[in-house]
């Protein structure tokens, strides 16, 4: 094991626990040391701080993964981190009604840079840092041992990849995976495709929002926007709504969204999913008599850089949803963005209310869910956040 010096002024957020180091905190970096690389982190007078793997010489120099200074990096120290980030979600959140969510989320399971989702007895593991590529094969041997899959899918095909100039890898790396697996959630079932469906093939991070709109949706006439697979569709008809329109451009996804209706043994008659742009959608639907309206977009600011124009984007839907929504109607709002904090969300709406004439009321406020619980230091982890709003 590799190690490192950590200049004495930059040692207190390793000292807290966060998980990335930067270039700058260390007195120097060898050369060609390999992404993945076991190091051990200490401060200027040799005291033992913290253990990662070396990612890049270029900002995000080492990712933290333990404090424990002898700890071996082996197939054992895999399956330490699998079994614990496992108990966490089957005291939790595994029941006779759900059996799939966020196995392990990257830093906050002290794998930095690693995401696995189980979708019943299935498993899809995305790697998006170059170091923790490099410990691939360990890592699916500690999860075949932990977890007993009947199958691994590998969905390493995100943007985050083209910065640590990876390509893309999808494919199967253990077991058989079916082109549509069949999961629970809350008691209702749903078909994932994990081979071509967006992120991991479902919206795992979603799982409480969903439960929670069964409470609004009885009478309601529902729209949902960027509706994917029929997630929110299906709990507002179980939830009693009249009528739910699901709004998204993917057709693949809205024919998996009708059959999710058939396969809860919704009443299909009230359910009707549209192919078309959302915006342009929500221009024309003011005659339409909806007062219930879920806007569940992908993330609009993918960058620092990019983040006015992303707000730019967050604020024409919500207030072209807030323009067609009646008094007293509901507007659930979602942004997945981590370059919007939860209260710079908060003002967005603050602002669309008053341009569109709407005095709101926030009846509920969601974040992560357990399954992607955050390290307290690792404020950058946070992105999901969701207002249920009365207008």
């Amino acid at each position: 094991m590799i190690t490192l010096k950590i200049k004495q002024s930059k040692t207190g957020p390793i000292i807290n626990r966060h998980p990335w180091v930067f270039s700058q905190a260390f007195t120097s970096i060898p050369d060609n040391l390999p992404p993945g690389t076991p190091v051990k982190l200490v401060n200027e007078s040799g005291g033992y701080l913290a253990s990662g793997y070396f990612n890049s010489y270029s900002q995000i120099t080492v990712r933290i993964w333990g404090c424990e200074e002898h700890e071996a990096v082996d197939k054992d120290f895999f399956v330490k981190r699998i079994s614990r980030a496992y108990e966490i979600r089957r005291k939790y959140v595994e029941s006779d009604e759900t059996d799939s969510y966020r196995l392990l989320n990257g830093e906050n399971d002290l794998l930095p840079g690693l995401i696995v989702d189980k979708y019943n007895d299935y498993l899809v593991v995305q790697c998006h840092t170059s170091g923790i590529e490099y410990w691939k094969d360990g890592i699916v041997a500690a999860l075949i041992e932990t977890m007993k899959p009947a199958g691994i899918f590998e969905r390493s095909d995100v943007p985050s990849r083209k910065i640590e100039n990876l390509e893309d890898q999808a494919g199967l790396l253990y077991g058989n995976i079916p082109d549509l697996i069949t999961i629970k959630e809350n008691g209702f079932e749903f078909l994932v495709d994990v081979k071509q469906g967006q992120k991991t093939g479902f919206y795992l991070d979603q799982r409480d929002k969903r439960k929670a709109l069964l409470k609004y949706a009885k009478d309601k006439s529902v729209l949902n926007c960027f509706s994917y697979t029929g997630g929110f569709s299906v709990y507002a008809l179980a939830g009693g709504a009249q009528r739910v329109v699901g709004v998204d451009t993917s057709s693949p996804a809205l024919e998996l969204a009708r059959e999710n209706i058939k396969l809860n043994k919704l009443d299909a008659g009230k359910c009707e999913f549209i192919c078309e742009d959302v915006k342009k959608y929500l221009r024309n639907a003011s005659g339409e008599g909806f007062n219930l309206i879920v806007l569940d977009p992908p993330a609009f600011i993918k960058d620092r850089r990019k983040k006015q124009e992303g707000l730019v984007g967050y604020k024409g839907i919500n207030e072209a949803a807030l323009r067609i929504l009646p008094e007293d109607g509901i507007l659930v709002t979602c942004s997945c963005s981590a370059h919007l904090s939860l209260q710079d969300f908060r003002y967005l709406l603050v602002e669309s209310g008053g341009r569109t004439k709407k005095s709101l009321r926030f009846l509920e406020t969601y974040t992560h869910g357990i399954d992607h619980a955050e390290l307290a230091p690792f404020t950058e982890g946070e992105y999901l956040k969701c207002f249920f709003v009365m207008g």
